[in-house]
């Protein structure tokens, strides 16, 4: 081994703290979420070479192995093609960085800048309809402290479009009740931003915080023990509900109800209220104005508008008439 070339544990390291935490000041989300890229990385080459990941070196990490790696994500854990490009994300923002640190594996760090993101369907995003979001918002027994909190949670959820790790991560000083009553957020690339409340939502948030918080947390929405909720907490509590809104709300029967499922639910409402796509995004703190276009593919009601308003030509009622039997057959061989 060169000596004078770092090893694999001396770049990661730096790549985490040098170049992810101090130069480009990523976003908690962010470091997370190349952690485990990272932590799923190492294990599958471990198990693979057979070397723990603090004897590897960059050279024992080539595009074969990044790409079986990656292959074995989509098999084995079933993750989606978009979920895969991220995975590949972060791993070309490491050889980015290990390209100036270790200049003599070039042409290595060069073919796995070269693996291809994999290409997906964009399929039109889910929504709620008003009725079903009124038979959601009313499922939570809220005679329990757990049914109180959910109310209020999936009420803020779908009034401000929060993304989840926004909304859980939300502290009682983000809060403000007053005049101007809004909820203040971090959100993507650490830029905050204020949601508004309305005078619903401003009512039930200030009765759920005049409740005893429970341990010394902050956070507005805790579990149990006082904590601030998992991502799985949060699903859990919306299967949970949605399964009890089912019986009253038959539509909610084939939806499946995530945290961006609501987030959806508060752009189109927005859109369908005719607020301009350069508002919605900068209420859902999008980067692009065109990352909203999403939602105006989604919107069958503002199509049918357009269309209503349209003049379209006139079509011509036909004649249904069987084709000869012969023809038939043949063309059936």
């Amino acid at each position: 081994m060169n000596k004078s070339m770092p090893s694999l544990a001396v770049l990661v390291e730096g790549f985490f703290i040098e170049r992810l935490m101090k130069q480009k000041q990523a976003s908690p989300h962010t470091i997370k979420s190349y952690r485990d890229t990272f932590r799923l990385l190492l294990q599958f080459v471990q198990h693979h070479l057979r070397k723990s990941p603090s004897m590897l070196e960059l050279t024992d990490i080539d595009a074969p192995l990044i790409a079986a790696f990656l292959s074995a994500m989509e098999k084995d854990r079933n993750i989606s093609a978009r979920s895969r490009n991220l995975r590949l994300t972060a791993i070309r923002s490491f050889f980015r960085y290990a390209a100036f640190e270790a200049p003599a594996n070039a042409a290595q760090i060069q073919r796995v800048l070269a693996i291809p993101g994999k290409r997906y369907e964009r399929t039109i995003v889910d929504f709620l309809t008003q009725p079903e979001v009124a038979a959601v918002l009313v499922a939570p027994d809220q005679q329990t402290w757990s049914g109180r909190r959910d109310h209020a949670l999936l009420l803020v959820a779908v009034h401000t479009g929060l993304r989840l790790s926004e909304l859980i991560a939300i502290q009682r000083n983000d809060v403000v009740l007053g005049i101007g009553a809004h909820i203040r957020v971090m959100g993507k690339g650490r830029k905050e931003r204020c949601t508004p409340l309305s005078k619903q939502t401003t009512a039930v948030l200030r009765a759920w915080l005049k409740e005893p918080a429970r341990g010394d947390s902050q956070v507005v929405f805790p579990n149990a023990a006082g904590k601030e909720l998992s991502a799985d907490g949060v699903q859990y509590i919306l299967t949970k509900h949605a399964a009890a809104a089912r019986k009253t709300c038959p539509s909610l029967v084939n939806k499946r109800v995530t945290p961006h499922v609501l987030r959806h639910t508060t752009a189109m409402e927005l859109l369908q209220a005719g607020v301009d796509r350069a508002v919605i995004a900068l209420w859902l703190g999008h980067e692009s104005v065109e990352t909203t276009q999403i939602y105006l593919h989604a919107n069958l009601a503002l199509k049918e508008q357009t269309l209503a308003k349209t003049s379209m030509p006139q079509g011509k009622v036909g004649r249904y008439r069987p084709d000869d039997h012969l023809l038939t057959f043949l063309m059936s061989l």
